[in-house]
């Protein structure tokens, strides 16, 4: 492939890249001499599950391994213990080296499902940055000015709201930068999030007298709720190994406005056969989209199920084949009755009392088919009932 239809490759939904001068330069050296780019991604290991707006990433990652790149993924396992600070209006819970161990397990086993093995390095941060001394750290840190660091919007904004910021905030970006000097790296992938942080990369790539790595800034992917960022924390996620019932549930359950971003950036059909598609009526769309996105996720026959166990579901007002089961003890009962909002902790769909009164109050939960109104009730569950928060979270609640 020459390097122009190349460009045009890597260029589909990138939201910016600094500079596509440096890129085409890139390209055309590693065509050239044989040598393949190394393409930097960074993941704090922040949550267990990756989700569909890490995708939007891990897809571009792919591209350049389609065309002979190699791809270092970054496990942040030591600048996890400061926290990214990016976007956030205050200063972020660093996370304990067990949390950060028990997170960084799960990562390869997800993103694996995206990326080629063959042409993926996995590296630890800690590597390098754990054994800097305090020395190193100061030399480090002479490289950047406060001025420069405070040009970041979500710094000057806490600053003007009276929001403290840690000195170890401000050395984040000086951390992540270095992890590309480390690798000499050629390329970094992140969010538009992500750019002061990766725009700091190359000032320090320049300063160690290294060749700046291009920036490749994705769009932020729109979480279910159609208005803020997709994060498991705010719940508007779908990720990667919620099975995949679950996955084509969420997927249908996002306005017609997400639908265009969404094609664009997580399947691969080609941009001049999405517009056609989203012309078409909008739920035989959304179902092309649920399909594409289950089948990227696990396999073409397990989004044909997913389907029609969805269509059995809201078409038919069925209930899944296999669902979880949950067992209460019969003690947590009185009269075969348990507190609505007890009963939803008890079986973890939900993770406070607060999330569970929320969802009841929205309508969004149901035993046996009946819509629970109000979160003060004791609900009667007998031996067993099927209990469903939303439109596609179902649990059997066994009572023993």
């Amino acid at each position: 492939m020459d390097i122009e239809k190349q460009i045009e490759f890597l260029r589909r939904g990138v939201a910016e890249i600094v500079s596509e001068a440096e890129l085409r330069q890139k390209l055309l050296r590693a065509q050239t001499e044989g040598e393949p780019l190394r393409i930097k991604l960074g993941l704090d290991p922040t949550a267990p599950d990756i989700h569909l707006g890490i995708v939007v990433v891990l897809k571009k990652l792919r591209q350049f391994q389609d065309l002979g790149h190699l791809v270092y993924i970054v496990i942040g396992d030591f600048t996890a213990m400061i926290g990214d600070p990016s976007g956030k209006s205050e200063t972020r819970r660093p996370l304990s080296p067990p949390e950060i161990s028990e997170n960084a397990k799960t990562y390869a086993e997800q993103y694996n499902k995206f990326l080629d093995p063959e042409k993926t390095k996995v590296v630890f941060n800690s590597q390098w940055l754990g054994k800097m001394d305090f020395a190193e750290v100061i030399r480090l840190a002479s490289r950047q000015t406060i001025a420069r660091v405070l040009e970041r919007d979500d710094f000057s904004r806490r600053i003007k709201e009276g929001r403290p910021i840690g000195i170890h905030e401000i050395l984040y970006p000086l951390c992540q930068g270095y992890d590309s000097v480390v690798l000499k790296a050629d390329v970094e992938l992140g969010g538009t999030d992500q750019k002061f942080n990766i725009l700091t990369g190359r000032d320090l790539q320049r300063e160690f007298q290294q060749e700046p790595q291009v920036a490749f800034l994705m769009p932020i992917l729109a979480g279910l709720d159609g208005i803020q960022k997709m994060s498991k924390s705010l719940g508007n996620y779908v990720g990667v190994d919620e099975p995949p019932s679950q996955i084509y549930g969420k997927i249908m359950s996002i306005s017609d406005d997400l639908m265009p971003q969404y094609f664009e950036l997580l399947t691969d059909i080609p941009l001049s056969q999405i517009e056609p598609i989203l012309v078409d009526h909008p739920r035989e769309a959304k179902k092309k989209l649920a399909r594409e996105i289950v089948t990227m996720c696990y396999s073409q026959k397990m989004a044909l199920q997913a389907e029609e166990e969805f269509e059995n579901i809201f078409q038919k007002k069925g209930v899944p084949e296999n669902i979880p089961e949950i067992v209460i003890p019969h003690s947590k009962l009185k009269d075969g009755k348990i507190w609505i909002v007890n009963l939803l902790t008890h079986t973890r769909m939900v993770n406070s009392r607060s999330e569970a009164r929320r969802l009841i109050e929205q309508g969004g939960v149901s035993i046996n088919q009946h819509r629970i109104i109000g979160s003060d009730q004791d609900v009667f569950i007998g031996d067993q009932c099927i209990l469903r928060i939303g439109k596609t979270k179902f649990v059997r609640v066994i009572v023993q």
